[in-house]
């Protein structure tokens, strides 16, 4: 537990708290907005808090050796984590364009006036 100072811990768990309630704000947002692709990107912020998770266990035992594994596990959840938010935000983006065939449908008609 001394391989790190006071406040780095206090960082690190915050940002961990702060990554837990930004996954569950986004869940909701999804819920309340009835669009499911916010609650892809929710699911694909789980690597990344695996990641700050495995760092913070492995700070915790002061670095062992023995535990050098959760720093390969770390730089894994990381890529795999940025991979996963890129493609949910693809999916997000996609979710949000309107059709073309949807949006050339609608016909135009003059507005009549009333004199």
């Amino acid at each position: 537990m001394n391989a790190l100072s006071i406040p780095t811990w206090i960082i690190h768990i915050s940002s961990v708290i702060e990554w837990i309630a930004a996954i569950w704000l986004i869940w909701t947002y999804g819920e309340l907005s009835g669009n499911r692709s916010w609650w892809g990107l929710s699911l694909a912020m789980l690597p990344a808090l695996i990641s700050a998770m495995c760092a913070c266990t492995w700070h915790y035992f002061d670095n062992p050796d023995s535990l050098e594994w959760l720093v390969t596990l770390q730089a894994t959840m990381t890529l795999v984590g940025n991979f996963t938010l890129w493609a949910a935000a693809v999916l997000i983006w996609r979710s949000s364009r309107i059709p073309k065939t949807v949006a050339n449908s609608f016909e135009s008609k003059p507005i009549k006036s009333e004199q």
